[in-house]
């Protein structure tokens, strides 16, 4: 009995002691959460705000993803940071412990800062933007979207290539939707013996009478180079990039039966074999 009366005013004590402490940060707690919760809201309201005003001004919508997101997350982390004033929590201390957490995910992620850091360049530099057709090296198609860490490609295909971004600022690209021309470089091979300005006259005017081949800049027809089985003659007319591959498919279908028609023979890999009897 003596021991039970003994422990009577220790669990007094700590009663007293968690009624002292619930009364002290309860509310805080309360106004911490009602605070998080109201500032995510004005976060994704601002987002939204911020994404209107781009597209009213017809901002490039290659940057307006990444502007949009990078102002909800800045939103995000001020937010993050009122709250702990609320709580109690020392600002410059939790600063510094985000900090040092930063570099240590940042060590670890070596890759992703990489890809990071080339979505910044892509999105400065605008080597392309969206719905250029480009050339990786390994891919080729439309850029449907630039991402901060990836770029995603639609081949001609239809398959969705996903590319890091690091890989895309670190390497070379071919832009294709760059300029307004380009050249459509063409080889069309007659076999020897056949009439050559007869050939060359009958592409130039196959050149000039479709209307998606450019007068200026001129095209060049010229013979490229004497082949082991055919002489190659260059055809290269200018066109629109819209005009492009539809000029590069219908040539190489009608050109045969144009030099056909004129009775010009477009040849194949020959090889003549000479029997010395002895």
């Amino acid at each position: 009995m003596k021991e039970l009366s003994e422990n009577i005013p220790e669990t007094e004590a700590i009663s007293e002691l968690v009624t002292e402490m619930i009364f002290t940060y309860a509310p805080k707690l309360i106004l911490a959460v009602i605070a998080l919760f109201l500032g995510f809201k004005l976060a994704g309201y601002v987002k939204r705000l911020f994404e209107k005003a781009l597209e009213k001004r017809e901002f490039d919508p290659t940057l307006r993803p990444f502007l949009t997101n990078l102002v909800g997350w800045l939103v995000k982390i001020l937010v993050l940071l009122s709250v702990a004033g609320v709580v109690g929590i020392e600002t410059t201390s939790f600063i510094a412990v985000l900090g040092a957490a930063g570099l240590a995910v940042g060590l670890s992620l070596q890759g992703t800062l990489a890809n990071f850091a080339g979505g910044i360049l892509l999105l400065i530099l605008k080597p392309f933007k969206v719905g250029d057709v480009i050339d990786t090296g390994n891919f080729m198609g439309t850029v449907e979207e630039i991402q901060i860490f990836y770029t995603k490609i639609a081949t001609f295909q239809n398959r969705l290539v996903v590319i890091p971004n690091a890989q895309l600022s670190n390497g070379s690209i071919t832009n294709y939707s760059a300029k307004d021309v380009a050249r459509c470089d063409m080889v069309f091979g007659i076999a020897y013996g056949s009439d050559l300005l007869k050939a060359k006259k009958v592409l130039t005017e196959m050149v000039e009478a479709d209307e998606r081949c450019l007068k200026d800049p001129a095209p060049l027809i010229a013979v490229g180079a004497l082949g082991d089985s055919s002489v190659d003659i260059l055809c290269r007319p200018w066109t629109t990039i819209e005009d492009y591959w539809t000029v590069n498919r219908d040539f190489q279908e009608k050109v045969d039966w144009h030099l056909d028609q004129e009775g010009i023979e477009i040849p194949f890999p020959q090889r003549d074999v000479h029997m010395i009897s002895k």
